[in-house]
C-alpha cells in the first residue's frame, strides 16, 4: 500500500512563505503537487521528475519551487510571495496514478 504524507501547511500573511513536504512510502519517477480551493476543481500546481525536470502552473511560476530528495522519497514545495488566492488544500500526487496524499491546508490571510 502506497502512502503519501504531507506536512507544512498553515496560516500565513500575504507576501509570506511556507514550505510543504510530502514523504512517500517508496520512490516514484514523477511526483506533483495539486491544490483545491473551496468550490473549485482540483488544479495542477507543480511537477518534478527523478531527473529533476520541473513544470509549474502559470499562476505559481516564479513564486513556487518544487524540489525532491530521492534518498528520502520526499518532495517539497517552497511557496514564496503567497497570495490569498493561493489558499487551498494542497495534495501530493504520484503522477499518472491514483495515489494521493490526504492534503494539507494552506490559508493566506491577514
Amino acid at each position: 500500500q502506497v502512502q503519501l504524507v504531507e506536512s507544512g501547511g498553515g496560516l500565513v500573511q500575504p507576501g509570506g512563505s511556507l514550505t510543504l513536504s510530502c514523504e512517500a512510502s517508496r520512490s516514484f519517477y514523477n511526483m506533483a503537487w495539486y491544490r483545491q480551493a473551496p468550490g473549485k476543481q482540483r488544479e495542477f500546481v507543480a511537477r518534478i521528475t527523478t531527473g529533476g525536470i520541473t513544470t509549474y502552473a502559470d499562476s505559481v511560476k516564479g513564486r513556487f519551487t518544487i524540489s525532491g530528495d530521492s534518498a528520502k522519497n520526499t518532495i517539497n514545495l517552497r511557496m514564496n510571495d503567497l497570495k490569498p488566492e493561493d489558499s487551498a488544500v494542497y495534495y501530493c500526487h504520484v503522477w499518472n496514478t491514483h495515489y494521493w496524499g490526504q492534503g494539507t491546508q494552506v490559508t493566506v490571510s491577514s
